[in-house]
């Protein structure tokens, strides 16, 4: 073999060697992501079955479409990451998207980038609770689900201001 195919083969070997240990790296992170992801979705469904609504029972489902709460998982659970307190479930109404856009938060227009649909009149979202309790003191408040509210929401509102606008 001439000398200037051996640094050739030395160098196609290093290469291959290099990415054989690339590929090896990437499984052990794909599966520590897969574990992670298991891990987080397990406390997640274990905290959706351990709050409870303002009623004082298990909370219930708000919507899978489009799919709300802060986790993403149609309901409007919570933790302390959480930081708007995304926890009453409300059927948004135009005056209510209107108000929300004019107050800086446009809830209207979809944002593919992070998977957010637009919200219409009639959709169920998990709302934070300072938001509806701005938008009740301006007379605009969307009706309220009670079954599907976190009651992490009555540090924020009352129960008589939660059913003063309940969706039947």
């Amino acid at each position: 073999m001439k000398p200037n195919n051996y640094k050739k083969v030395t160098i196609i070997i290093l290469l291959l060697s290099i990415n054989f240990s690339l590929l090896a790296q990437n499984k052990n992170q794909t599966k520590e992501n897969c574990e992670t992801e298991t891990n987080k979705n397990t406390k997640i469904k274990k905290m959706e079955t351990t709050q409870k609504n303002v009623l004082g029972t298990d909370l219930k489902l708000a919507s899978i479409d489009p799919i709300t709460g802060f986790f993403r998982t149609g309901f409007c659970a919570t933790d302390s990451k959480d930081r708007g307190v995304h926890v009453v479930a409300a059927v948004v109404t135009d005056e209510f998207l209107n108000y929300s856009l004019s107050q800086g938060n446009d809830l209207i227009s979809p944002y593919p980038a992070s998977g957010f649909p637009g919200l219409k009149s009639g959709d169920v979202w998990c709302l934070c609770a300072l938001r509806w309790k701005e938008a009740l003191k301006a007379g605009v408040a969307p009706p309220v689900i009670l079954e599907a509210t976190n009651i992490k929401a009555l540090d924020y509102v009352t129960l008589k201001e939660l059913k003063s606008v309940k969706s039947e």
